[in-house]
């Protein structure tokens, strides 16, 4: 497989009513269709090769032998594809007529699956025809061959083991106690689900709702395939609503009242990860004994997936989610250092304000923490402390900023100061090496403490979730706090929370953070140029926060290979950066996340507000000294 990506495919294929040579011929139309565009996994609806809509005629013993010689030739039209497929059919066993999902492949049946809940209310009266799944499985004779047969099969690729599927049918999923449960926690990451599901005001909702949920709660891939157009409309419409969801997110749908495919690429390595990182929880009770497992080869797939994936994966695209998103992570912020506040009894809250877009952000969020603890913002001491590199840019951009907030403005000019510890340690302040940068930094952060205590307050960390990844920060300079407001925002949410909150604000401020949001990301530690505009230029020295950040969620949160995340960065990326320069900074960001990790081993309380954190007491807890050689070695 290519990195873990399988396609699957939800068919609805035109069908007639107890036409079963009719639809027999488009399930197989469809299934080369679908291998054409090189699908591995392919459902059909309930019951499609004869229609679900049948009644009575479920007791007609023609219409079942016809059924059979049907799947008999869907079987046997697979041979040579390895596509898993799914087909909807009636199948007597014993006397016993059961509601099924035939599974075939490379010319075999590899299994029936029944179903296990079968409505008989308001328009469903599924009792009268058919027997629900019996607890244990079974093997039977059809087609002329031995087939496993039970609600509890696993279809498992023998040649990529994370490729592993169930199947329940329709209202299987609507009931308290669906059998997909089961299945997940006896290792199917993906769900498929052969449904009939008629169409009534507000359905389409719901039922898009449910399925997504049930890929979420159960950490999988789960693909919907509807009846549609050729279902009898005696007393009920079907829309053929197909649906593929991963994980909680919705990948794709159709159009009701529109039979067709839809195809997607499900992420079963992605699924595996979460997974075995919820393993506590994830495979606790439940019974998932007497599974049978049922082994298939499938091909390989192409060189490429069709799937794309957003650059700035920490910012949602739609503009309405972003500003509610956006006011969510503020809140949190201000929940946080709130309650720090007000434990601690602070008088002030103190902050170090560069111009930058960071301390930009933890000024806001310290403003509305003051509003929602009933205090004076006039307590918020925000201090400027210009040095070799500031600029006048960024320094007029501080002091415009603090009064708009109503903060106290100090300035502390540290150039004397740093002077003058360069002196006491015997450097030469010509020399503009980490020791010139990172006496400024720590001078800083001591001017800032010692304030903190004189005020009888608290120092207000201004570095990012990025930063921290990165270790771009002076170890016991920027790097210290006494509560760190941004340390699980990532840059490219920085830029998104600062413009929000510019355009809230309004008037001045507006204009200012506008200006903020716009400068050049430096630490100015190194003197400007000779125009008086910044020199040193954190992106260039680091590489790009959007790069950074799309390494930092994939590897992170996800828990993929280096080549995994340098697959996904060449195809998402392809139209800003060579894959030279995305190489580039790829092996830089895992050289770095490494060494740096004891920065990220003592760093202040911050409280958490996405799905990824850094904090050595919450979400990431790693060894200082760790190797990185493996994960350099893949790449």
């Amino acid at each position: 497989m290519l990195h873990g990506f399988i396609k699957v495919c939800a068919a609805t294929a035109p069908i007639r009513v107890a036409d079963v040579n009719f639809n027999c011929e488009n399930i197989i139309k469809s299934i080369f269709d679908c291998k054409e565009k090189g699908c591995q996994l392919i459902v059909f609806p309930e019951l499609c090769v004869c229609g679900y809509t049948c009644g009575d005629l479920f007791n007609q013993r023609r219409l079942l032998d016809g059924v059979e010689e049907a799947i008999c030739r869907i079987a046997e039209s697979t041979k040579g594809n390895r596509a898993l497929v799914f087909v909807g059919a009636p199948v007597s066993v014993n006397g016993r007529l059961y509601n099924c999902a035939v599974v075939m492949s490379d010319g075999k049946i590899l299994g029936i699956v029944p179903k296990t809940y079968l409505p008989s209310y308001s328009e469903f009266y599924e009792r009268r025809h058919f027997t629900p799944a019996e607890s244990e499985n079974a093997v039977i004779t059809f087609c002329g061959q031995q087939v496993d047969f039970g609600k509890k099969l696993i279809f498992k690729a023998e040649n990529c083991p994370d490729f592993t599927v169930s199947a329940e049918i329709c209202e299987d999923l609507w009931v308290p106690d669906s059998p997909s449960i089961y299945h997940a926690k006896a290792g199917a990451n993906i769900i498929v689900n052969l449904s009939c599901s008629d169409e009534t005001i507000g359905k389409a909702e719901y039922r898009r709702d449910l399925v997504r949920m049930q890929s979420a709660k159960l950490v999988c891939g789960y693909v919907y395939c509807d009846a549609g157009d050729g279902e009898s409309t005696t007393d009920m419409a079907f829309a053929g609503h197909n649906v593929i969801c991963e994980n909680g997110e919705l990948l794709c749908e159709t159009e009701l009242f529109e039979n067709g495919q839809i195809f997607a690429e499900i992420d079963v390595d992605k699924l595996t990860n979460e997974r075995r990182r919820m393993a506590n929880t994830f495979f606790s009770a439940g019974d998932t004994k007497d599974y049978k497992i049922v082994g298939f080869m499938t091909d390989n797939g192409g060189e490429d997936i069709e799937r794309s994936f957003p650059k700035t994966p920490f910012v949602p695209a739609n503009n309405l989610k972003l500003r509610e998103r956006t006011e969510l992570i503020l809140s949190i912020q201000t929940a946080g250092l709130t309650k720090r506040l007000l434990h601690t009894r602070s008088k002030t809250a103190v902050i170090g304000i560069s111009g930058g877009l960071d301390s930009a952000l933890a000024l806001l969020v310290t403003a509305r923490a003051f509003k929602k603890a009933g205090k004076d913002p006039a307590d918020i001491i925000a201090v400027t402390m210009p040095g070799f590199g500031t600029t006048g840019k960024t320094y007029n951009n501080s002091l415009k900023l603090i009064k708009c907030m109503g903060a106290t403005a100090r300035t502390v000019n540290i150039s004397q100061s740093v002077l003058q510890h360069f002196n006491d340690i015997g450097h030469d302040p010509s020399v503009l090496d980490v020791t010139y940068e990172n006496a400024q930094a720590r001078m800083r952060t001591l001017i800032l403490m010692d304030l903190a205590n004189k005020t009888g307050g608290i120092v207000v960390g201004t570095g990012d979730l990025s930063e921290l990844a990165l270790g771009w920060a002076t170890y016991n300079g920027d790097h210290m706090s006494m509560y760190a407001v941004n340390c699980s925002v990532p840059k490219t949410l920085v830029k998104h929370l600062v413009s929000y909150e510019s355009e809230r604000l309004g008037g001045e401020s507006e204009e200012v953070l506008k200006d903020i949001v716009n400068t050049e990301i430096s630490p100015e530690l190194l003197p400007p140029d000779k125009s008086g505009n910044i020199a040193q230029k954190t992106e260039d020295l680091v590489g790009p926060y959007i790069l950074h950040d799309f390494f930092l969620y994939y590897i992170v949160r996800w828990g993929f290979t280096p080549s995994k995340v340098r697959f996904l960065a060449h195809k998402t990326f392809s139209d800003m950066f060579s894959k030279e320069v995305i190489d580039k900074w790829l092996k830089n960001f895992y050289r770095r996340f490494f060494v740096q990790q004891f920065k990220r081993s003592c760093i202040p309380d911050g409280v958490k507000v996405g799905s990824v954190s850094l904090s050595p007491r919450g979400d990431w807890r790693m060894p200082s000294d760790a190797i990185n050689d493996l994960w350099l070695k893949d790449l």
